[in-house]
């Protein structure tokens, strides 16, 4: 236990700071948007090239987390639609609580996780979370929330092809491409370029936690309880757990060799609380409210929840 503790300790003490130094005025809140900005445009995007450019695409891209992971979170989004429609929530309400069920944030707090916990494999594991979850769980995410949105002056069609766009042109989506085709081209990278990019890619883990912690302390505390209730619970609890039992499946009918580090980081990855950026889509829908409860309770849970995982699975 004090081994796990040595792994979640630090990452919560960087949260605290982060909240400490926006409550206390050290930091003001656009100060947190700037280094949240550096981070999304900057620093993630040097961490994924790094990690793709030097890896054959091959080594990169393993079906065995790619599969369960993808899989684990389509049957969360369809769990997550049946739960919220039976408890009477409005198409809308219902599609915000399915992206806070079904989208981690892998990038601010799950990576720095996994280099604590699995460092050689930390960065493979970003990257392919990246990949499922910017290229086809927050899309169906955001293509709910854009088929319940109830303003028609403009057709369905165009709204998601501009969505699609706008996820092509990503930082962390254009890193990703750009380290794919250095890869599959084998285009040497010179020494002082991959220095470059290593420097920003180091500065991910910290700098990330500080921006979370500091976006904390921001967030209104007012919305719809039940809501960000079980938001919060298909978040920490659901969605890990379908996806351990995807996993469990695919090792079971032998389709799919799972090593034990793959499959405590498949299910930790899924136990992290809501993107970064969830708020911001909930409020352009009227519910930043209820997102920032989810938000903040995941978060402050999930110091329990990880800790408890982290003893099961290591």
């Amino acid at each position: 236990m004090v081994a796990i503790l040595g792994i979640t300790f630090p990452i919560y003490a960087a949260l605290g700071l982060g909240y400490l130094f926006v409550w206390k005025g050290i930091f003001e809140s656009r100060d947190i948007k700037s280094l949240g900005a550096f981070v999304f445009n900057m620093a993630l995007p040097g961490l994924i090239f790094t990690t793709i450019a030097k890896r054959d695409p091959l080594e990169v891209f393993q079906a065995a987390y790619v599969l369960p992971y993808l899989v684990g979170g389509l049957l969360n989004i369809v769990v997550a639609w049946v739960l919220f429609s039976m408890r009477g929530f409005d198409p809308m309400r219902r599609a915000v609580g399915i992206m806070g069920s079904t989208c981690p944030n892998n990038g601010f707090v799950g990576y720095p996780v996994m280099l604590l916990a699995f460092p050689e494999i930390a960065g493979v594991v970003l990257t392919l979370n990246f990949v499922v979850e910017t290229l086809i769980l927050i899309p169906i995410c955001l293509m709910l929330m854009e088929a319940a949105e109830g303003d028609k002056s403009s057709p369905l069609g165009p709204r998601l092809r501009r969505m699609v766009w706008n996820v092509v042109k990503m930082p962390t989506m254009m890193a990703l491409i750009a380290g794919l085709l250095v890869a599959a081209l084998h285009v040497p990278i010179p020494t002082p370029v991959l220095r470059f990019t290593e420097m920003f890619a180091l500065s991910a883990g910290a700098v990330s936690l500080i921006v979370i912690g500091g976006s904390l302390a921001g967030l209104p505390l007012r919305g719809n309880k039940s809501l960000a209730a079980q938001a919060t619970l298909g978040k920490l609890v659901i969605h890990p757990a379908i996806v351990g039992l995807v996993a469990a499946a695919f090792m079971a009918t032998g389709l799919l060799d799972i090593a034990p580090e793959i499959r405590a980081a498949l299910i930790l990855s899924a136990a992290m609380p809501m993107f970064a950026t969830y708020t911001i889509f909930a409020q352009a829908k009227g519910h930043e409210g209820a997102a920032s409860l989810a938000s903040l309770a995941a978060t402050v849970l999930a110091y329990f929840t990880l800790n408890g995982l982290l003893w099961l699975l290591t």
